[in-house]
């Protein structure tokens, strides 16, 4: 299957209502087809099947500029074989929240390099690339199973110093990390709610958001009782 072929695809299954829907949800970008989400993880399945050098595929899928056709190149690419260069080029391209969390999610979070990028990123003054440095560790905290709660919470500072960037994109990457660091484990809990507590004393109105959401979750019976019968496990 070949770039043209996927294309193709992708407009066939693309809708103008769609994109205007994408639109109201925050998704804005320069060229999308509209294709719903589960389409294009179907599609994704049928590309991972049939070709062999997923790798090259989805960079030469990124280089079209197609909101879909990135979803699909994050969606192929092996891991193993994103650089730094690639990460670079393709953080310089993000143009909205969902191209941001989905590659981080789906393929950054998996690499080698996202601890490093969590440090380079989150000091960036691009608003999505600082959310996509912020999301990693969200995402990190999911997927690393390996990792141990004392290196999860070296994530806690820097969270609290970015507290105070009012952007929609960035206070809510801070909000969502500080709430899955705090869901992971209950030393955690304990940790994020300190922190969550020092962000409110900051006393700005991203910081008060943040900190008032974050609490509301973290201190609720559902999480505490949940985390309690994990650790019993």
């Amino acid at each position: 299957m070949t770039v043209p072929d996927i294309l193709e695809r992708l407009e066939a299954l693309g809708s103008p209502k769609n994109v205007a829907g994408m639109a109201r949800f925050g998704i804005v970008t320069k060229k999308a087809f509209g294709v719903p989400t589960p389409e294009l993880k179907r599609l994704a399945k049928e590309v991972k099947k049939e070709v062999t050098d997923r790798h090259s595929l989805a960079l030469d899928l990124w280089q079209t500029g197609i909101h879909e056709a990135r979803a699909v190149a994050y969606l192929i690419d092996d891991p193993k074989q994103v650089t730094e260069d690639q990460m670079e080029a393709w953080a310089s391209d993000f143009d909205n929240w969902a191209i941001v969390d989905g590659t981080c999610g789906h393929l950054f979070c998996r690499s080698p390099l996202a601890y490093k990028k969590v440090v380079a990123w989150s000091g960036r003054d691009e608003e999505f690339i600082k959310r996509a440095g912020i999301v990693l560790i969200a995402w990190l905290t999911v997927h690393d199973k390996k990792a141990s709660d004392e290196k999860i919470a070296e994530f806690l500072p820097l969270l609290e110093k970015h507290a105070d960037d009012d952007r929609n994109f960035v206070k809510k990457a801070v909000n969502w990390s500080l709430r899955q660091v705090g869901k992971r484990s209950l030393k955690l809990n304990k940790l994020a709610i300190e922190t969550a507590d020092r962000i409110a004393l900051q006393n700005t109105k991203s910081a008060r958001w943040i900190a008032s959401d974050a609490l509301r979750e973290l201190k609720s019976d559902a999480v505490r009782e949940r985390l309690q019968a994990r650790a019993k496990r």
